[in-house]
């Protein structure tokens, strides 16, 4: 099957209100989004589904929502402070800057000829700013490049309050905030952006057991949600591709760009699966230290807490190691806006629909009104609209613009699972027509039956 480009899935989400440019009335700003009505609904989807399978599910996680402003020190520990930076060029003709990794040497120049490159210079991605009125280097603050450090910092505070054992994990979604180099490829590379993240904390010598199985859970919930296979990769990094810190990383990587010839770089990251070790809560620890990637150390002189856990067994206190799962919403978000992309043809007119898994839907139910100056069928349809989006919790729209062909393909291209439609039969036996989304097969079912028809098929609200 053919897969569809960026290119059509911008053009739908800014026609149908899915994603718009940051900033669109003064220009734009580049690497920022805003996520219109029907976007929001998806993204939000998108992390209820997360949460509900990484921690309602599961009985060893637990939930956190740190501040996005840190104490600067937070992120001197981590070694963000120090190390947080892409590599930076200049090309000396045309001025503009890349990041070294990202740009080809054999790349055309506006200017003329190809670019001529300065070398390569560290470039520190996080955004400072200053608390209080005063802004001088004592009340420098950044904005969090990731929702981790929050979590490690947080470790001890969830440990006493919810008296948790090894292994346990804590899940957190959020913003973060990187000022990348290049911003491109719509929401894939930005710099607000949102993350669901996970660090599971287990004991040395079963992390790389609780590793495998982490890379399959997070591999399995994409195909669960309707992601084809054949578009999903796990990528185990190189040793020399690893952080300084991390035993191992599995890459899951997503089929973004089919239109580039070379195949494997079709495919890019969705999520990494990282085994952290104890490089975090070493760092943060007291009496911890930071070693960089140099063999620089850095003494931790500022924490106020040992963050280890007291293990009943052995009698001793140990420091986790830790299996980090971290994914991007708005790439998942993207990824599963590209799966679900399918352009058929229906007679002589081209069907677009979004087969979206009924759990990310944005809409679950739309009620249409055959005729819509008639007052009792115009009552019937917004009474079973306001039941199922009250009573029941699913998402549900009454619609009456156009007429039920045209509605039906609105429908279809923004991936409502069902059409209900209340005709002149429905004024006699109180049944209406569902029309299914996918194969466009038409029942009727009694409006009193509704709840449970659409529950077997949508899932509870």
């Amino acid at each position: 099957m053919s897969m569809v480009d960026l290119d059509k899935i911008i053009s739908l989400c800014k026609r149908r209100g899915f994603i718009f440019q940051g900033s669109d009335q003064y220009g734009g700003l580049q690497g920022t989004w805003d996520y219109g009505p029907l976007g929001t609904e998806l993204k939000n989807n998108v992390k209820r589904a997360w949460w509900r399978r990484m921690v309602y599910e599961r009985d060893d996680m637990e939930g956190l929502d740190c501040a996005i402003l840190m104490n600067r020190l937070v992120l001197k520990y981590s070694g963000h402070e120090e190390t947080f930076s892409d590599p930076m060029v200049d090309c000396r003709k045309c001025k503009r800057r890349f990041r070294a990794d990202q740009i080809d040497a054999a790349e055309k120049c506006q200017e003329g000829g190809t670019h001529d490159l300065t070398e390569p210079r560290p470039f520190n991605l996080m955004f400072k700013t200053t608390v209080g009125p005063v802004a001088d280097d004592n009340n420098i603050a950044y904005l969090r490049p990731e929702t981790a450090q929050g979590i490690f910092i947080n470790f001890k505070n969830v440990l006493d309050s919810t008296n948790r054992k090894l292994p346990f994990g804590i899940a957190q979604i959020g913003k973060a905030y990187r000022n990348e180099i290049t911003p491109k490829n719509f929401i894939f590379r930005v710099r607000e952006f949102e993350q669901m993240e996970i660090e599971f904390f287990v004991k040395p010598g079963t992390d790389d057991d609780w590793h495998a199985r982490w890379v399959d859970e997070r591999y399995n919930w994409y195909i669960g949600l309707g992601i084809r296979p054949e578009n999903l990769r796990k990528y185990p990094q190189k040793k020399e591709e690893l952080a300084h810190y991390a035993k191992a990383t599995t890459d899951i990587l997503y089929r973004f760009f089919p239109e580039r010839p070379d195949e494997n770089r079709q495919y890019d990251e969705v999520e990494g699966v990282a085994n952290r070790t104890d490089f975090d809560l070493t760092c943060h620890t007291k009496g911890g230290k930071l070693v960089l990637k140099d063999g620089r150390e850095i003494p931790n002189e500022h924490a106020v807490n040992r963050l280890t856990w007291f293990d009943h067994e052995t009698n001793q206190h140990l420091l986790p190691y830790v299996i980090e799962p971290s994914a991007g919403v708005d790439r998942a978000t993207l990824a599963f806006l590209m799966d679900a992309y399918h352009e058929e043809q229906v007679k002589d007119d081209t069907r677009v629909v979004l087969r979206l898994h009924p759990e990310l839907a944005p809409i679950k139910v739309a009620v249409l009104p055959l005729k819509k100056n008639h007052d009792g069928i115009v009552s019937i349809a917004k009474e079973v609209k306001n039941m199922l989006q009250k009573k029941c919790g699913w998402r549900s729209v009454y619609d009456d613009t156009a007429g039920i062909g045209k509605l039906y393909r609105r429908q279809d291209e923004v991936g409502t699972p069902f059409c209900l439609t209340v005709d002149f039969q429905t004024l006699e036996d109180k049944t209406v027509t569902v029309r299914d989304r996918d194969t466009m097969a038409q029942v009727r079912i009694a409006i009193a039956d509704l709840p449970q028809y659409l529950a077997d098929k949508l899932g509870t609200a």
